[in-house]
């Protein structure tokens, strides 16, 4: 974005914060500066522990305890926020002036108090208002973030809303006094993709409506290419890179933002290894010296690991550091992008096949699968008469809405649900209905899980060696105790982890490597067939891309079959076979993964995929986001039914809605 204001609204110049923990010192940020005109949409992205979030906290005086800004300026409309030495300072900027929105909305808000009453109390608080003044603007806030009947949700509590709309209260409560500058700090991380698309366009409308900066912190590159006018990119304490979206997108120049550009599941080459950045981002107690980003760059010089290069200029607008920016770099930066360049090209050349189901057994049958929850007043069906099957060595990939009854299907085939209705068939034999221990046993190590959030399935007690152990020991897999380190062991190498870190607790570990000892635990069973339930919807786009290439490279070596349950379309076309597509507990749609992509039917499908954010702001200028009502289909007369539209894509619906698909299709 070009700007002809000679000001901006907000300036932090070589920022250095450090907390002391436990008389260590780390120095979480490390000279870091930015600047954000009045109207402009700033994202700063990086990895986890790069600094995104304290950094930003110091706008507004939200360090905890332990943290200190020990170094540079904050302007703020040319005052230097960072002379306040007073809470009372800060209150007249914070809230008022600079808002910030977090990441998780339940911590943000009171469980034990209305929505309505905490709005009013900053505006309040604020302006000095009385309290039906306040709650008047308080309805009229919550009408313009899209919360329907705002009178009556104004007395309602935080566990009354869902995750989407408890953010629209956060974000309610951050625009309440009509702040010049709100910071969003990964306000859609914990989001379906479809909830997400929704607070993106909110924010944006706020915006232009209200004429405010937005900062925007995140990890997901394909919200920054949807949402931002400039870009800057930070690791380990530093801004390494900053520019127009554009910029960045088409033109990055230092090798860390290449990489996090080239680890996205969007532009990888189904097949083909995903781009992962190797290593883990610096110790932050420690003195860094040179580029903190070489140790992870395969094409790191030697001056890298000596010197830390300067601020380098590209463009007005576009400034990196890099030494490949120096003159004296010129040529080996172009021979860097010109390998690169082929390889994309070679990668591109080489289509992978696709999954032979003309001889491929069935290993898994779902049929008429119908689950059932006690909920007030009645039953709550969360899965809906489901049927599907699973071939020997392939991904399918379960896709939908957080809700939508996935979750519930993974927890009935390994029988974590036994109270189902319907049938399933392991390898031909019936699962579901009363089994003998023996049957059990067999079944338990057949069939694995690895969980979402690694950290609430793993024992935080116990050392990894006992945690991966648990089923050898549970099921006498082993002769004697040499046996058994042996298959923690050469588990732990098979997933990417160093026998050593057996005597360490989870707590130790980085998100990544809390998952692979996840799958570690799983795989130590040699099963035949795994439920992934969204293994990595809480990890950095790095990392992301490391599990998935774990992932895909087990289920070659090992010839396992994977049931992959996600709520991110991006990744799961990276992975999958096939793709089954459900909301409210149906299937509504499946097909090979390339024919869903390329002609998505059901209305829903589309929704999902319109949703999807692209990271190319070319490409997330153009994208629709379409909505999906239930309501559009008419049922009463015409029941829908499941047909198989072309061979091997099948679709719920009417026959008016199937005569309508044949048309689209051209039949």
């Amino acid at each position: 974005m070009e700007n002809n204001q000679k000001t901006p609204i907000l300036r932090a110049q070589n920022v250095e914060i450090k907390f002391d923990l436990r008389g260590k010192i780390l120095t979480a940020v490390r000279g870091a500066s930015i600047e954000l005109y009045e109207g402009e949409t700033l994202a700063i992205v990086g990895e986890s522990g790069s600094g995104k979030s304290v950094f930003t906290k110091s706008f507004i005086g939200m360090l905890d305890k332990n943290g200190k800004v020990t170094g540079g300026q904050v302007f703020f409309r040319d005052e230097d926020m960072m002379k306040y030495t007073t809470e009372a300072e800060w209150l007249k900027v914070r809230g008022k002036r600079i808002a910030m929105v977090f990441q998780d909305p339940m911590t943000s808000l009171n469980p034990v108090r209305t929505i309505g009453e905490q709005i009013a109390e900053v505006i309040i608080w604020h302006f000095k208002v009385s309290h039906a003044e306040a709650k008047k603007e308080t309805i009229e806030i919550l009408k313009k973030v899209g919360i329907p009947n705002a009178e009556t949700r104004y007395h309602q509590y935080p566990h009354e809303f869902s995750g989407g709309m408890r953010q629209r209260v956060v974000i309610a409560a951050a625009i309440a006094c009509r702040p010049e500058i709100m910071i969003c700090d990964e306000p859609t991380t914990a989001l379906d993709v479809t909830v997400q698309a929704q607070i993106i366009q909110l924010i944006r409308d706020l915006q232009k409506e209200l004429n405010m900066s937005v900062i925007y912190i995140t990890h997901d590159l394909g919200v920054v290419a949807n949402v931002a006018e400039k870009v800057a990119v930070m690791y380990a304490g530093q801004i390494v890179e900053c520019g127009t979206v554009h910029e960045i997108f088409h033109e990055p120049v230092h090798p860390y933002t290449k990489a996090l550009l080239r680890s996205l599941p969007q532009l990888g080459i189904r097949g083909h290894e995903l781009y992962s950045i190797k290593g883990t981002p610096p110790n932050l107690f420690k003195e860094i010296k040179g580029d903190a980003f070489a140790p992870r760059n395969p094409d790191a010089m030697d001056i890298d690991f000596e010197e830390e290069p300067p601020v380098f200029q590209v463009s007005p607008t576009h400034y990196a550091k890099t030494w490949l920016l120096h003159p004296y770099a010129k040529e080996y930066a172009a021979q860097i992008q010109e390998r690169d360049r082929k390889r994309s090209e070679e990668a591109a050349a080489k289509p992978v096949d696709a999954f032979d189901y003309s001889n491929a057994e069935k290993l898994l049958e779902i049929k008429n699968l119908s689950v059932s929850f006690k909920a007030r007043g009645g039953k709550f069906k969360a899965v809906d008469n489901v049927s599907f099957d699973i071939y020997k060595g392939e991904t399918l990939s379960l896709v939908g809405e957080s809700g939508s009854g996935k979750t519930t299907i993974g927890r009935a085939i390994m029988r974590i649900y036994d109270k189902v209705e319907g049938d399933i068939f392991f390898d031909g034999e019936k699962i579901t209905g009363k089994q003998t221990k023996q049957k059990m046993k067999e079944l338990h190590m057949k069939m694995q899980m690895f969980f979402q959030d690694p950290m609430a399935s793993l024992n935080e007690r116990a050392k990894v060696d006992y945690i991966i152990s648990e089923g050898l020991h549970n099921y006498h897999l082993f002769d004697h105790e040499k046996g058994r380190k042996e298959k923690v062991a050469n588990i732990m190498r098979e997933v990417g982890l160093s026998p050593d870190f057996a005597s360490r607790f989870p707590h130790e570990f980085s998100g990544g490597q809390r998952q692979r000892i996840g799958i570690a635990r799983s795989l130590v069973m040699e099963p035949e067939f795994v439920v992934a339930d969204e293994p990595i919807s809480a990890l950095d786009v790095s990392i992301r891309a490391q599990i998935i290439n774990l992932l895909n490279r087990l289920r070659q070596e090992r010839d396992l079959t994977y049931l992959f349950i996600a709520h991110d379309l991006s990744v799961v076309r990276f992975i999958s076979d096939r793709i089954a597509v459900i909301t409210k507990g149906k299937i509504v749609e499946l097909a090979d993964c390339d024919e869903l992509f390329a002609h998505p039917l059901h209305p829903y499908t589309k929704a999902l995929l319109s949703a999807i954010p692209y990271p190319d702001p070319d490409v997330a200028g153009r994208n629709e986001l379409l909505t999906y009502d239930p309501s559009m289909h008419d049922y009463d007369v015409d029941g829908p039914v499941w047909e198989e539209i072309v061979p091997g894509h099948y679709i719920l619906g009417n026959q008016k809605e199937l005569d309508g698909y044949r048309r689209e299709l051209g039949l």
